[in-house]
């Protein structure tokens, strides 16, 4: 046993499969679905967007969902380790590094987001959105120094219940942030189908329209799929090497992504019938949850209310998939990635933390305009990047029979559906992964 092991520690563990969905939920729920779908889908086609969005969620998303999780019950560590025991200390420590300067940079952004929704919601409590109050409003969230503040604070909680453990901690909190959150949501919906012309906007808008998307629309569709569940080669490694070894995983990966994509459809179904009654832009782009919302909010009954209630239950969702993020950081930056069940990590390792990410979150603060850019490279590129690393780790490292045990907990019962299943993780997910990204890249040149 390791010197910096207890001999009471027992393996991490969620204590059930309620609260191991409930925990998976959380991490997809968040941004991706409220601040970062709506705008998405109003820039990229609509609902054509969305059927192309469902479909890679469907096709692509689970069964790359699944490949993640064996990849981390596999080897019951986090992505550092998992890809450097499948491909060595040279390659899988250079894709493990990769992906933590991912999670790194992705999560200082996503922390300073939190913030400002953060203080949105304190303003709305405080003041109301109201055109007397617009300007104030504006030079609170613009405050470098208010962004800043609030993300240290957000980034601390987070460190926090990272070390109280998996179950103590991640489990518990998400217990209690998940069914809150979709609480809200289902009032929020029907709030505004109660406003008048909110049907009649919401069935013209779901006629979709496939002429009108582009190359680069049906990327954003792909990107948005794995964005919005989480995928990228690290949260669900992490997640994953908390699971039951006999567990079969298909099933749970397809409750994810429902609890997932009906938090993204319940968002939909709440901002765009209202941001459309009011004759606003849906199409704005990432500042839509800043300044089209709040806007929505000032011509709502009860808007005040309701826009805090939005913005709150939103920052709790989004808190959840920064603790994943953390989590993974913390097992890269540990000797041993194989946690007990209160993840005593050295007090170090939340130092080095902590100094790298206060460092991001200090130059984001200072200029917002670093958030599109690194969305765009770490938020689309590097997320489907480290899936497909994940994909070709597990569809190759792993015989058919394993890949069978992970998935469908047996082994030799359906030679067809595990022929197809292999197929489908070794050839036609990367090739459709690689053709995409391939054709994004050539239409961000041309």
């Amino acid at each position: 046993m390791s010197q910096n092991t207890p001999q009471s520690a027992r393996p991490a563990r969620f204590s059930s499969g309620l609260g191991a969905w409930f925990t998976m939920v959380g991490v997809s729920v968040g941004l991706g679905n409220v601040w970062r779908f709506p705008y998405m889908m109003g820039q990229n086609g609509g609902s054509a967007f969305l059927l192309v969005y469902l479909a890679c969620v469907l096709l692509l998303a689970v069964p790359a969902l699944t490949a993640e999780w064996t990849l981390g019950r596999s080897t019951r560590q986090g992505p550092m380790g998992a890809f450097t025991q499948l491909w060595g200390s040279r390659w899988g420590l250079l894709a493990g590094s990769l992906l933590l300067v991912t999670v790194l940079v992705a999560d200082a952004y996503y922390i300073v987001v939190i913030s400002q929704i953060a203080l949105s919601a304190g303003f709305s409590v405080s003041l109301g959105f109201n055109e007397s109050h617009w300007g104030q409003y504006q030079a609170l969230i613009g405050s470098s120094w208010w962004q800043f503040g609030v993300s240290a604070l957000i980034l601390l909680a987070s460190l926090g219940v990272i070390a109280l453990g998996v179950r103590r901690g991640i489990e518990r909190v998400s217990r209690w942030f998940v069914p809150f959150f979709a609480l809200i949501m289902v009032y929020l919906v029907l709030s505004s189908l109660r406003l008048d012309g909110a049907f009649g906007h919401l069935q013209s808008f779901l006629q979709p329209n496939f002429d009108a998307m582009s190359a680069g629309d049906y990327f954003a569709a792909l990107g948005q799929a794995f964005f919005s569940l989480g995928l990228g080669g690290t949260f669900f490694v992490i997640y994953g090497s908390y699971l039951p070894a006999r567990q079969s995983l298909f099933k749970p990966a397809l409750a994810t992504a429902l609890g997932d994509t009906s938090a993204a459809i319940l968002a939909g179904l709440f901002i765009v019938p209202t941001t459309l009654v009011f004759g606003l832009d849906l199409g704005q782009g990432p500042g839509l949850i800043f300044d089209t919302l709040p806007r929505l909010f000032m011509h709502m009954p009860g808007g005040q209310w309701l826009g805090a209630l939005f913005l709150v239950g939103l920052v709790t969702v989004a808190f959840l998939s920064n603790i994943a993020a953390l989590a993974v950081a913390a097992a890269a930056l540990s000797k041993n990635e194989a946690h007990d069940q209160s993840v005593r990590l050295r007090p170090r390792v939340f130092v080095i933390i902590a100094l790298i990410e206060l460092a991001l979150m200090a130059l984001i603060s200072y200029d917002n305009d670093w958030i599109g850019t690194f969305d765009l490279i770490f938020g689309s590129g590097m997320q489907v990047g480290g899936s497909l690393m994940a994909i070709v780790a597990v569809a190759w490292g792993f015989s058919r029979s394993h890949l069978a045990q992970q998935v469908f907990g047996s082994s030799g019962e359906n030679r067809t559906r595990e022929q197809l299943w292999q197929f489908w993780l070794r050839w036609v997910i990367p090739g459709i992964l690689v053709t995409l990204l391939l054709g994004y890249v050539l239409s961000q040149l041309t």
